[in-house]
């Protein structure tokens, strides 16, 4: 029982961390009952447990002038080819890296800023794949998201005369990647921009970004729905999601795809949603405690008798953890 407990409160604490602006600590003291004190220990308790390793931020992948690209990889591979593994995770656009359970062992998820980066990335992944045993992967592009870490982009459009700029892209790139356990300051954001990102400065013709700027930028991507919330990465296993599938569903209708993927998003179990161009258009990254809770989703999905088949790969091991989905 005490376990349970322990797991509630755990649950409910990296809840409270995700939320559409950057956590304030008193605030978090009233909504928990906690003092400042008890949440620092049981926030530090959890990092030396490994159930949460960094604060991030969710990008919008609607974003102007150009959307972010995202990617869906298939890889077949075997046990025997570890080195496969070591350089498919040095790319930076690596989000997601999963075993999975079927013809292709491993499935990827990346995410690009531009078509340059996008193809600059896909020869990387062809050099590597010329080297593995089997030399057989699938590239699936998506052609919209529907849903991201269980957010729904339906809920959360961006103003079409708004537009992020070169710098916008350095913060949201050093807010997403380059925070630890504390969320980063405007003050360290600028120190690493006048430090790492000279070359980029001078292309500008300029010598530093100011702090207020940097805060300025933050409110108006924040305000304009391009940062969609501020989360921790956590790992899902410790938090009792025990499962993780990937699943392909066929309308009976194809004229319904967006009409259904909108319906679909609502569904808790479904932290992430895309449409692709294949026969099972739509693609669906489920996290669900138990088997049951796995089996009641396919039910559903049945029970709305506008699906005419689903495809279902099971998650064996995750080897590149991006978890900072909304816990419900």
């Amino acid at each position: 029982m005490t376990e349970v407990k322990d797991d509630i409160k755990n649950l409910n604490l990296i809840k409270s961390f995700n939320s559409k602006s950057k956590y304030v600590i008193t605030k978090l003291s009233q909504v928990l009952g906690y003092t400042r004190q008890t949440i620092k220990k049981r926030f530090d308790d959890l990092n030396k447990e490994k159930i949460i390793s960094n604060f991030t931020i969710n990008i919008n992948p609607n974003i102007r002038p150009i959307n972010l690209k995202y990617v869906l990889l298939e890889i077949k591979t075997n046990p025997k080819e570890p080195e496969l593994l070591e350089k498919l995770l040095k790319i930076s656009q690596l989000q997601i890296l999963d075993g999975i359970l079927g013809e292709y062992s491993l499935f990827a998820l990346l995410i690009f800023h531009s078509s340059e980066e996008y193809y600059q990335v896909l020869s990387i992944i062809d050099k590597i794949m010329a080297q593995s045993y089997f030399k057989k992967y699938h590239i699936i592009e998506t052609i919209k998201v529907f849903k991201t870490n269980g957010i729904e982009l339906n809920d959360n459009e961006i103003d079409p005369n708004f537009e992020i700029d070169n710098i916008d892209y350095v913060i949201l790139k050093i807010m997403q990647e380059n925070q630890n356990l504390k969320p980063i300051s405007t003050y360290e954001i600028k120190d690493i921009i006048n430090d790492k990102y000279k070359e980029f400065l001078s292309k500008l013709n300029k010598n530093e970004i100011s702090q207020s700027t940097i805060h300025n930028r933050m409110k108006k991507l924040e305000g304009k729905n391009v940062i969609l919330n501020y989360a921790l990465n956590f790992s899902p296993k410790k938090v009792g999601f025990k499962g993780k599938y990937l699943v392909r569903i066929k309308p009976k209708d194809p004229s319904k795809y967006n009409e259904i993927a909108l319906n679909l998003v609502k569904n808790n179990f479904i932290t992430d949603l895309f449409r692709i161009g294949e026969q099972h258009g739509l693609f669906a990254i489920v996290r669900v405690k138990n088997v049951e809770d796995y089996a009641e989703f396919i039910r559903k999905i049945y029970q709305s008798d506008e699906i005419e088949d689903t495809f279902t790969s099971f998650v064996l091991d995750e080897l590149k953890i991006y978890t900072n989905f909304i816990i419900q």
